[in-house]
């Protein structure tokens, strides 16, 4: 049976094509006049740490990363603070990274237990199927607060401190309409996820609805690939001889020489999700081309302490894991910051075991709720490769380390050999590992393995900020990306005229004496095509019906390439144009209804325009079903 057509179910009398398809590549002369902002700030809001940079739009050369955190990690660079954000019992902020963390920790676990913390929750964003302005998230008491109010708490933390280092250095008051915002977000990201960044930065006051353009949401990837195109060889190790690259001028570009046509594959291996971008160099201005759409998906290295989770689960009991964490939340996270510290000192060729340190709360909670040691439950165990040692420490052997970062590991290589097999993807010249996870020896020989000397593979010497700063060039020239492949397909639903034998029978409907097929998706760009910065795909429809009041426009999305039905599985409505021309007469026989749509940024704007009239009414493409 197929699904009851909305054009029946609404009465709605619906549009049909007027004319054949223009492409109008925007034209200078009604560009809105761009505000000059006198300083850019990008915020990389990450699954595990997160900071932010600018730069002023004087010294676009100068780029600045924030001042340091108080309270850092043994073994961790602290230029970025954790994504936590702890919040009151009466859900207000309080603070944000190593502060939450510390304040959290220092509190006495019956107090603790009404406080709410929070860590890890952008991959929220990715993994939830119908996300909504009302998704919510969990704290490590168990709690639910709303996804969205605390993605705004985070980047209003981000405002302040930034606004508070820019006005320290300008010895005044530092304007917010002076800043342009860029935030990063993952390119696999579906769009309601992007959309849902944005609405963050409007609760957070960031930007205003009314300003939207004050806020750039730009992608991980692409943010990696403009900075990577511009490091100069010192900046940089080539895994394959090992060295910082010498024996080049250091003031070469990467390249010893990146050059016209060169195409290169950018990993960005974060905490939560792992990115593949494949770019080509058009110069003369090096503008940068996107050859296949972004792809990759949830391997980034929080994948790793999933897996230290299980171990512990199989040596403790998943019931006894489950009921400390929501009893002993601090001793918990604790305990993840141990094994975050040992993990990043797992490497090929390690020979010595690693000690990770068990809080005394976890070793008196499970005698308290086992009745017999931590010590009998690792000796009864049948881990191997996972020890107790006398000093009161979980003693893992290298080989069972390596075994906790063979899943995610095999998820990398296995997207990086389909990424290599694809038509598209050949000749490649480098590969850029970035993001956090890049510094894995583990992930770094894996990558070295699979390429085989195909491509060079280069690690930027500061590796975890290169999304940040290549975020701050984005903000400070957008048009560097000129090109890049529309991850859905765009249509909106019309009415055709009925052709017997080739219209599905159970789609005809009949009004006023005429034979309309019902519930056609008019393709506006396709899934993987190229779209052009601002570029702008042009329809004329027609009432179906010329006495229409009111004319509604609805717009539809789905993943696949080829799109005949708005009926067709996999097909959503992302958004609507309502046009009001009551009142008005068309001259023309048949009213011209102008739809247009703009693509190649992260968002989509859509316009439909009454020809006779020039009325016209603008929406954003809304992928969060409000």
């Amino acid at each position: 049976m197929a699904t009851p057509s909305p054009a029946k179910s609404m009465g709605d009398p619906g549009i049909t094509p007027l004319s054949p398809t223009h492409i109008l590549k925007d034209s200078e002369e009604n560009e809105p006049p761009r505000h000059h902002f006198v300083v850019v700030v990008a915020i990389d809001f990450g699954t595990t740490s997160s900071g932010y940079a600018y730069a002023f739009t004087k010294e676009p050369e100068c780029i600045h990363t924030m001042r340091r955190w108080e309270g850092g990690d043994p073994g961790v660079s602290n230029q970025k603070t954790p994504t936590t954000i702890l919040l009151t019992p009466d859900k207000k902020f309080h603070s944000f990274g190593y502060a939450a963390r510390d304040f959290y920790h220092d509190l006495d676990p019956t107090e603790s237990k009404q406080w709410l913390y929070l860590e890890k929750f952008k991959m929220k964003l990715h993994t939830t199927a119908n996300l909504s302005i009302d998704t919510d998230l969990h704290a490590a008491n168990g709690k639910k607060v709303k996804a969205l109010d605390i993605f705004a708490y985070a980047l209003a933390f981000f405002k302040e401190q930034a606004l508070k280092e820019l006005s320290d250095q300008a010895g005044a008051e530092f304007d917010n309409a002076d800043v342009r915002w860029v935030i990063t977000v993952p390119a696999i990201w579906k769009m309601p996820a992007k959309q849902f960044m944005r609405e963050a930065a409007y609760k957070a006051a960031l930007v205003t609805r009314e300003n939207p353009d004050q806020l750039i949401i730009a992608l991980e990837p692409e943010a990696a690939s403009i900075y990577c195109r511009k490091l100069r060889l010192h900046q940089m190790v080539d895994l394959g001889s090992k060295t910082a690259l010498n024996g080049y001028s250091p003031t070469d570009n990467a390249g010893v020489g990146m050059t016209q046509g060169d195409r290169y594959v950018v990993v960005d291996c974060g905490g939560g999700t792992v990115d593949l971008t494949v770019h080509q160099i058009r110069l003369p201005e090096g503008h940068l081309k996107e050859l296949y759409k972004a792809s990759g998906g949830p391997y980034g290295s929080i994948g790793i302490d999933y897996e230290f989770e299980k171990l512990l689960c199989k040596i403790f009991g998943q019931d006894f894991i489950d009921q400390f964490k929501i009893k002993r939340p601090a001793a918990w996270v604790d305990l993840m910051i141990a094994f975050e510290s040992r993990k990043r000192a797992a490497t090929p060729d390690r020979s010595n075991p690693l000690n990770i340190n068990l809080p005394f709360s976890f070793i008196d909670y499970y005698k308290k709720f086992r009745g017999h040691s931590v010590e009998h439950a690792l000796r009864k165990s049948n881990v191997d490769f996972v020890k107790w040692s006398s000093q009161g420490m979980l003693r893992m052997s290298p080989d069972a380390m390596n075994a906790l970062f063979k899943p995610t590991i095999d998820h990398i290589i296995q997207h990086l050999t389909e990424l290599f097999d694809r038509p598209e993807v050949t000749d490649i010249k480098f590969l850029f590992l970035v993001g956090g996870f890049a510094e894995s020896p583990l992930l770094q020989q894996a990558v070295q393995n699979m390429l085989q000397g195909r491509s060079r593979i280069i690690i930027p010497h500061d590796v975890g900020l290169t999304i940040l700063k290549g975020a701050v060039l984005f903000g400070l020239d957008p048009s560097i990306i000129k090109v890049r492949r529309s991850p859905l397909t765009y249509g909106v639903g019309v009415l055709n005229r009925f052709v017997e034998g080739k219209h599905p029978p159970e789609k005809m409907l009949v009004k006023d004496g005429m034979r309309w097929c019902t519930d056609v998706f008019d393709t506006f760009i396709s899934a993987d095509q190229s779209v052009a910065l601002g570029e702008t795909v042009k329809r004329s429809y027609t009432p179906a019906k010329p006495s229409q009041q009111v004319i509604v426009i609805h717009v539809y999305c789905s993943e696949k390439e080829s799109v005949t039905f708005i009926t067709d599985p996999g097909v959503r409505k992302c958004g609507s144009l309502k046009l009001d021309v009551s009142g008005t007469e068309s001259p023309a026989a048949r009213r011209e209804i102008q739809t247009l749509m703009q693509f190649g940024d992260t968002e989509i704007r859509a316009m439909a325009v009454d020809v006779a009239t020039s009325r016209t009414v603008k929406a954003s493409i809304d992928f969060l079903g409000q």
